[in-house]
C-alpha cells in the first residue's frame, strides 16, 4: 500500500498533516493513502504553477502539442499499471474501467494536442473610421486573439476521476495555462500518479500540480487563492454555488459542470423499436457505473398510452442486471463510491415509498458483501413534486412518470432546478427536434444517449456555467484580447 505525497513543482512533497485512507468501494479495504493538505501547501502549488505559466504560455503550440501527444502515449502504455489502481479506488466495473476510463483520458489528450495548434486569431475586416477628438481618422485594422487565462484550479468529481481531469487539464495546457488539480477525496490516487507521468512526457515542472485532502479545505484554499485566475469545477450544485460565491469576490473566471436530473421523454408515436431503444437508454442508469453519472436519464416521462409497457420493459431490464464484484467480467452493476452515499440513495428510495410511490423492482440492499451496493431500482407512479423526481440521487435509481400531453411533458421535464441533459424518443424526429427547443437543457439526445465529442457540453439553470468539449473547451480556458492598429 502506497502513501502518496502532493505533486508540486515536478516533485513529490511529503504532507505536513499526514495522510488519510482511500477505500475500495467493492472490498471496503484501504487501497492507498492520500495526502492531507494545508493552505500553505496549496499556496506552494499555486506558486509553482504561477512560476511556470509564463514560460509554458510562450512555448510554441507545436511543442505543447507534442507534450500532450506524449501524455496520451504514456497513458496508453501504462494502462496495465494504472487500471487496477483506478478500478480499486473507484469501484468501476471491468467493462467501464477498461473501455471508458483510461482510453477516454488518452483520447482527450490527443484531441487537445490537435487543439494546441488550432488558430487562435480571428481576423476582423478593416474599417474606415472618421477622425474624432480621440484620434485621427484612418483605415483601422483589428483582430481578436485568444490568450491563456493563467493559473487554473481544476476540482474534479469522483465518478470518472482521470477522464474528468483530462477533460480540464488537456485544453487548459493546450491554451498555455498551468494547472493546480484538486481531485475528489474518494479516489485521488490515479490523479496523483499523473504527476510523474506528465513530467516524463516533457511537461515543465510546475505546469501541473496535484493537492488532495479528505475534506473541503484543499478546494476552499484553492478557490480563495488570489493568484488563481480560473476555477474549473465538476461536482454538486451545492458546492458549485459556494465556489461561485468565493470566486466572485476576486472575479475569477469559472467553468462549472454541476448536477443533473435528466428526463427521457417517450412520445406517443414511439414504435416497438423506439421503445426498445428508450428502455436500453434509460437502463444505462443501472448498467453504466451504477448511475453515478450526471447525464443519466434518471427520469423517464412516458405518454400514458405506453406507460405500463415501458415500465414493464424497464422492470425486466433492471432484473437482468448482475450485481457484484466489479473485477468479475460478468458484473454489470458495481458498488457506489461509499457507505455514506449508499445510505443516502437508500434513504431517498425509502422516502419515495413512504410518499406512496410504487417500488417496481429493487429498493432493498443486494446480498453482496462486502461493498457499498445499491440494487437497480425502478420507482413508478411518482409525482413530479416528490424529492426523487427533483433531486439528483447519483445512483442506480430510475423514476417513471406518466404524461398526457406534450405540454405536460415539457412542464415536468423543466420542473427541476437542473438542466444538463434530456432525451426525446419518438418516430417523428422532426417533432423531437422541435420539442428539444422547449427543453431548458444544455444537451438533448434524440433517440440516443450517445455523445458527440465536439459538441459544447454544459448545463442550463443550476446545472452549471460555461461550456467545454471540442474547440469550445479551448474557448473556455482562454481570454479574448482585441488588438487594433492603423493601416
Amino acid at each position: 500500500m502506497t502513501a502518496y505525497g502532493h505533486w508540486i513543482a515536478g516533485a513529490w512533497r511529503a504532507p505536513e498533516k499526514g495522510h488519510y485512507p482511500v477505500v475500495n468501494p467493492a472490498t471496503e479495504e484501504v487501497v492507498g493513502e492520500a495526502p492531507e493538505s494545508t493552505p500553505a501547501e496549496v499556496a506552494d502549488a499555486v506558486a509553482a504553477a504561477r512560476a511556470a505559466q509564463d514560460g509554458w504560455s510562450r512555448t510554441r503550440p507545436r511543442e505543447r502539442a507534442a507534450v500532450l501527444d506524449r501524455i496520451a502515449d504514456l497513458l496508453t502504455e501504462r494502462r496495465g499499471e494504472l487500471l487496477p489502481l483506478l478500478q480499486a479506488e473507484t469501484g468501476a466495473t471491468t467493462r467501464v474501467a477498461s473501455a471508458l476510463q483510461l482510453p477516454t483520458a488518452a483520447d482527450r489528450f490527443r484531441r487537445y494536442a490537435r487543439g494546441a495548434t488550432e488558430p487562435d486569431v480571428v481576423p476582423l475586416a478593416p474599417r474606415p473610421v472618421e477622425a474624432s477628438p480621440l484620434a485621427p481618422g484612418g483605415l483601422i485594422g483589428a483582430a481578436a486573439v485568444r490568450r491563456p487565462v493563467g493559473v487554473v484550479g481544476c476540482i474534479t468529481s469522483y465518478n470518472f476521476p482521470v477522464v474528468n481531469l483530462a477533460g480540464k487539464v488537456a485544453p487548459a495546457l493546450a491554451m498555455g495555462n498551468t494547472v493546480v488539480a484538486k481531485p475528489a477525496p474518494q479516489d485521488p490516487l490515479c490523479c496523483l500518479e499523473l504527476g510523474p507521468l506528465f513530467r516524463e512526457a516533457g511537461l515543465p515542472d510546475g505546469a501541473f500540480n496535484v493537492v488532495t485532502g479528505s475534506g473541503p479545505g484543499a478546494g476552499e484554499a484553492l478557490v480563495a487563492h488570489p493568484d488563481v485566475d480560473m476555477i474549473s469545477f465538476t461536482g454538486s450544485t451545492t458546492v458549485g454555488k459556494k465556489i461561485a460565491e468565493t470566486a466572485g469576490r476576486s472575479m475569477k473566471r469559472t467553468l462549472m459542470e454541476l448536477g443533473g436530473k435528466g428526463a427521457a421523454i417517450v412520445l406517443e408515436d414511439a414504435d416497438d423499436k423506439t421503445i426498445k431503444s428508450a428502455i436500453g437508454a434509460v437502463g444505462s442508469v443501472w448498467s453504466f457505473h451504477s448511475g453515478q453519472i450526471c447525464t443519466a436519464p434518471t427520469r423517464v416521462l412516458v405518454h400514458r398510452s405506453l406507460y405500463e409497457q415501458v415500465v414493464t420493459g424497464l422492470k425486466r431490464y433492471a432484473e437482468s442486471m448482475i450485481v457484484g464484484d466489479p473485477v468479475d467480467n460478468s458484473t454489470i452493476v458495481g458498488p457506489v463510491i461509499s457507505a455514506a452515499h449508499r445510505d443516502r440513495v437508500e434513504a431517498h428510495v425509502a422516502q419515495a415509498r413512504s410518499q406512496g410511490a410504487r417500488i417496481v423492482t429493487g429498493g432493498t440492499r443486494p446480498r453482496v458483501t462486502p461493498g457499498f451496493y445499491v440494487a437497480p431500482t425502478l420507482i413508478a407512479d411518482v409525482s413530479p413534486t416528490m424529492t426523487v423526481a427533483r433531486e439528483e440521487l447519483f445512483g442506480p435509481v430510475v423514476v417513471a412518470i406518466p404524461f398526457d400531453t406534450e405540454d405536460e411533458a415539457v412542464r415536468i421535464a423543466n420542473g427541476t432546478p437542473y438542466g444538463l441533459h434530456d432525451y426525446v424518443f419518438g418516430v417523428d424526429t422532426g417533432r423531437a427536434w422541435a420539442l428539444a427547443a422547449r427543453l431548458r437543457s444544455g444537451n438533448v439526445g434524440i433517440n440516443t444517449v450517445q455523445r458527440h465529442p465536439e459538441t459544447p457540453f454544459g448545463g442550463f439553470k443550476e446545472s452549471g456555467i460555461g461550456r467545454d468539449g471540442g474547440s469550445f473547451a479551448l474557448h473556455a480556458y482562454s481570454e479574448l484580447q482585441s488588438l487594433v492598429w492603423t493601416s
